[in-house]
């Protein structure tokens, strides 16, 4: 295989690990945001009612709350190379291993952070919707994710370069990434190959860095 060949494996596999890995990662914490955000996941979303809730129907709600919020500490707490090895021995050989390793480590993270950002975005267009009885899963799709699109691009893009990295390094542990042809490379004595893969993870860093920038860009004119 030439040295082209090595490159072209070794970035295409990195970055499509790193790409489906962040992308259920993002979906899953998108979800997980939704019953973790304490204005969000309550009886009367953004908008008290005028007459108080139930003891019940509050309890029962900070019970999902709490739930949902141990269930992502749990996810983040676990090192991605842990629930690398778990899965592995789960699902065998592949790349599909590593990347729900970095799918659940990473949604456990940006579950926090998505809800987050919500408990602290201005409520006044999704209380507005609220008092014209939307629900609250139409105020999620038409206020919370909207207004809060850049800031969750932000994060994405920064725990996607995460990702980079560690679908790199967990290369060393048998996945086909640039961490795996970095170990063949020093096993071997070629240490020119060896820088040649370590500057391809930072062009594909520089690239995911002007890819966020201009992502954002974007969000912010259409807004």
């Amino acid at each position: 295989e030439t040295l082209e060949g090595k490159g072209g494996t070794a970035v295409g596999s990195t970055v499509a690990m790193s790409v489906a890995a962040i992308v259920l990662a993002s979906l899953l914490a998108a979800l997980a945001s939704l019953t973790a955000a304490r204005n969000l996941a309550c009886p009367e979303p953004f908008l008290p009612s005028a007459r108080a809730p139930g003891w019940l129907r509050v309890w029962l709600w900070r019970g999902v709350i709490g739930m949902t919020r141990l269930f992502l500490i749990f996810l983040r707490a676990v090192p991605e190379y842990v629930w690398a090895f778990l899965l592995l021995n789960l699902m065998g050989v592949g790349p599909w291993p590593a990347v729900a390793a970095l799918a659940l480590h990473n949604a456990g993270i940006l579950g926090k952070l998505y809800a987050e950002v919500t408990e602290n975005m201005e409520p006044a267009t999704p209380r507005a919707l609220r008092g014209l009885g939307a629900t609250r899963l139409q105020i999620a799709v038409s206020a919370v994710f909207p207004i809060n699109l850049g800031r969750y691009l932000l994060y994405f893009f920064y725990r996607w370069e995460t990702c980079v990295r560690e679908a790199s390094v967990l290369g060393l542990l048998g996945f086909i990434s640039l961490g795996w042809y970095i170990q063949q490379a020093r096993a071997a004595v070629r240490y020119d190959e060896m820088v040649l893969f370590v500057l391809l993870g930072v062009v594909i860093i520089l690239c995911g860095d002007l890819l966020s920038t201009l992502a954002r860009l974007a969000v912010r004119r259409s807004g």
